[in-house]
């Protein structure tokens, strides 16, 4: 009998060991997926961080880790990296960037900057930024946008900004008035040149790119552009290419391409545009990828388009660079990006924005070479290169 109340007891421990490392599995679920493609100890850039959104109010946001030299995606990278972090990364990831050595993950509804070392993503730190949206780089300073207030529509939604924040100390240092609801930002030369949207405002959007003088944090500018701006991204001409949301209904959206006025001027002015909807883009050597989904009310369905632009000739070259048809496995793209080695094309897929996405990857001719589940609502990419 005691013999027997001994194994029983060594049972129930073995048990309660087992479901302490079912707890510890829970907490810290990453999973480590084979991808078909070779082992290659010297590829370059090394890997790709994935930045997934989760849907908001979920605390759900993820980051993943395309092993490219090991032939592995990485799920939730950042919970197995950081298991003493209790509420993991936090709620509504916006933007990932590496700078240095660091890796900057914006995310917007906890309010923070998280910031993790590159190569392995251990958490360094976190810099508080209310509602904060983007972020870029310059002199060994960050450029975060931030919509300042509440997340909520507001038609008295106040008036967004731009924080400065030194990336050693990790501490803000200056921040500026910039238009209403900034989203995406890009630096050229010495300046900032900040979309603002307008977004809590609707149906009174913003419609100005605000230029920002990096030497003395001012708002020197705002250019008139189009409702409700979202992307800017600089082509390796010096030419800016910005997006417009359209107010989802009557103004679509649109492509616009601002440029110097001479070559002896400093000021951009919107010299072209472009008819043609976009949701992101990114831009590669003389190609800018991009793809749109808009919502077509007499259909009641979404129209979508994947397209690349000469950024020479502002001319679109085709309006489908999937080409073997698997653009149909698609039903929300979120993110793209190009490896700057292969050419090989990354595109997301949010499918229905409350469960696992998808990383699609195509070949430069557009046919898919693989696909792998994600977290939720895959949207934003970097590489990684030591």
């Amino acid at each position: 009998m005691n013999r027997t109340r001994k194994i029983l007891a060594a049972a129930l421990c073995v048990a309660a060991l087992l479901n302490g490392c079912r707890e510890i599995e829970l907490v810290v679920p990453t999973e480590y997926e084979p991808l078909p493609m070779p082992v290659n100890p010297a590829a370059t850039p090394a890997g790709m961080y994935l930045l997934n959104e989760g849907n908001m109010g979920s605390n759900k946001a993820s980051i993943d880790y395309v092993d490219f030299r090991n032939a592995y995606y990485v799920r939730n990278i950042y919970a197995e990296r950081n298991p003493e972090v209790v509420k993991e990364l936090g709620d509504v990831g916006n933007d990932i960037q590496i700078y240095g050595s660091k890796l900057y993950a914006v995310i917007n509804c906890s309010h923070k900057m998280e910031v993790m070392d590159a190569a392995t993503c251990r958490r360094i730190g976190q810099v508080d930024i209310p509602n904060c949206r983007y972020v870029r780089f310059s002199k060994g300073k960050a450029y975060v946008t931030s919509y300042v207030g509440p997340v909520a529509i507001d038609p008295d939604a106040p008036l967004g900004a731009v924080y400065e924040v030194d990336t050693t100390s990790l501490r803000v240092t200056r921040q500026v008035a910039v238009g209403y609801q900034p989203d995406e930002l890009e630096v050229s030369s010495e300046y900032l040149y900040v979309a603002n949207s307008g977004g809590y405002r609707a149906p009174n959007y913003d419609s100005t790119v605000s230029v920002v003088e990096t030497y003395g944090l001012k708002q020197i500018q705002q250019i008139p552009v189009g409702i409700n701006l979202h992307r800017v991204r600089r082509d390796r001409y010096g030419k800016l290419w910005v997006t417009s949301r359209g107010d989802y209904n009557h103004i679509p959206s649109k492509l616009f391409v601002l440029d110097r006025k001479d070559k002896n001027s400093k000021e951009m002015t919107v010299t072209d545009t472009l008819d043609i909807p976009c949701s992101e883009m990114y831009i590669q050597g003389d190609s800018l990828y991009f793809y749109s989904v808009e919502w077509n009310k007499q259909a009641e369905r979404n129209t979508v388009t994947y397209g690349i632009i000469d950024v020479r000739t502002k001319q679109l070259l085709t309006d489908h660079f999937i080409t073997d048809g698997t653009e149909a496995d698609i039903i929300i793209p979120y993110g793209i990006c190009v490896h700057p080695t292969t050419g090989d094309i990354y595109v997301t897929d949010a499918k229905n924005y409350v469960s696992s996405g998808v990383l699609h990857c195509y070949d430069r001719q557009g046919r898919k070479k693989w696909s792998v589940r994600t977290g939720d609502i895959p949207a934003h990419m970097v590489f990684y290169n030591p």
